[in-house]
């Protein structure tokens, strides 16, 4: 399991490093060889929660090149803008958005057709779900984050039992902290289970 440290000036609010796993090791790959691109321009996409806009923060702090955050809400000629000044200045351009491109019903749709046929050349990466690995090392950082001790029976008990979603393991970790916080103990399996079953309304993941 790979983690990747946030630069200094990341907001004191977002996770202290990006875990790296089966849902985003593809992805960190390519964002280091933004060269390979074609027209040096990338299309981010993923689940909420799944850090998009950490692994935008790192690409543009580490020196790689220019990012775009919650495209699909800007002004497709403002977005369009920006794609033009990328190609005129040699700098990849990384554009995340919160809903991939498509005619279906909650896609991104481009009604600007020079935007549109510029981004249907751009380089499409996607940030998957996260597997029982990725999960534990994600609630580390976000009980980390709130100064929750997690140990390593905590985080693979609860690995093998919670959604594999990226909103979920920030709740449930949440949810356990609250839980601690009002018993005014450290978290025990009791809390954990408690945890697990309020933010799954019950059921538990089948192991």
């Amino acid at each position: 399991m790979r983690q990747i440290a946030l630069p200094l000036s990341a907001a004191s609010d977002s996770p202290p490093r990006i875990v790296v796993g089966s849902a985003n090791a593809g992805v960190l790959d390519a964002l280091m060889e933004p060269e390979k691109w074609p027209f040096r321009t990338a299309i981010l996409t993923g689940p909420p929660r799944s850090g998009k806009s950490l692994l935008a923060r790192w690409f543009v702090e580490s020196g790689q090149g220019d990012a775009v955050d919650n495209a699909d809400s800007l002004d497709e000629d403002v977005l369009f803008h920006r794609w033009n000044r990328a190609q005129e200045s040699g700098r990849p351009l990384l554009i995340v958005a919160n809903r991939p491109r498509g005619a279906g019903e909650g896609c991104w749709q481009v009604r600007l057709p020079d935007l549109a046929s510029r981004l249907g050349a751009a380089l499409d990466l996607e940030i998957g779900e996260p597997d029982d690995e990725m999960l534990a090392g994600l609630m580390e950082v976000h009980a980390e984050m709130r100064g929750l001790v997690l140990d390593d029976s905590a985080t693979q008990y609860l690995a093998g039992r919670c959604e594999r979603s990226h909103v979920d393991v920030e709740r449930l970790v949440a949810a356990i902290d609250r839980l601690s916080l009002e018993r005014k103990q450290p978290p025990t399996m009791a809390i954990w289970r408690e945890a697990l079953a309020e933010t799954q309304g019950g059921g538990l993941r089948e192991e």
